[in-house]
């Protein structure tokens, strides 16, 4: 998202999205390795994020790593709380990720390779099952969301220039749709009302485009 003249955190809930929630069943690792291997007819949702992107060209590439943890209560989705000073969604929750360099033969090495080094998790732990539609940021990057399946026990240590927190959300709250919430705000430079989703955990507040691309997975494991 672009530098905002306001705090979403504080803005009304306009509406619940409202969708019945996964099943549980179809959050365990064999059911989402089936999933990926036979994929349904289904539509990303649209958005309207591309709207706020102020920079010329092309979009940039880049891609995220979306780990869902393997734990004994429940599977979870693993995040990071990026540090405040970062230019480009500093302070917001987002995935392990970034933009693809020229050494990159894909996303997918994109994806594990800034995850290793914002988070530390090494690649080995990680079971890449899937790749989602990119993603239009409102900061010009063309994300490509990378699944993936991560067998505890693994070691994480942040970067500490780039990750202030590594936390996890269980995948049951994510999946449902009662926990989805939209808000909507008058975005600067003309931009105009826009609405967004929210998803807040606890004392972490998940929006834009890490929302945007949970509700891509949500559309998918329900299709």
């Amino acid at each position: 998202m672009t530098k905002l003249l306001f705090d979403p955190q504080i803005i009304p809930v306009d509406s619940l999205a409202g969708e019945s929630a996964v099943h549980p069943s179809q959050l365990k690792a064999e059911w989402l390795r089936a999933r990926f291997e036979n994929p349904p007819q289904w539509q990303p949702e649209n958005n309207d994020e591309h709207l706020l992107r102020a920079r010329p060209g092309p979009p940039t590439p880049a891609a995220i790593l979306m780990p869902i943890v393997v734990r004994e209560q429940g599977p979870t989705l693993l995040f990071t709380q990026r540090t405040a000073h970062l230019t480009d969604h500093g302070g917001q929750v987002s995935f392990p990720g970034g933009r693809v360099e020229a050494t990159d033969i894909s996303a997918i090495e994109t994806a594990l390779r800034e995850t290793e080094e914002e988070v530390g998790l090494d690649r080995r732990h990680v079971e890449v099952i899937g790749i989602l539609p990119d993603y239009l940021t409102g900061t010009g990057f063309r994300v490509t969301p990378v699944v993936s399946i991560v067998q505890p026990p693994f070691d994480l240590k942040a970067d500490p220039f780039e990750v202030a927190e590594i936390f996890e959300v269980p995948l049951s709250f994510l999946m449902d749709g009662m926990n989805h919430q939209r808000r909507s705000a008058e975005f600067p430079n003309g931009i105009g009302r826009r609405t967004f989703y929210t998803m807040p955990y606890d004392r972490f507040f998940i929006w834009g485009a890490t929302a945007g691309m949970l509700r891509n997975l949500f559309h998918f494991l329900r299709a």
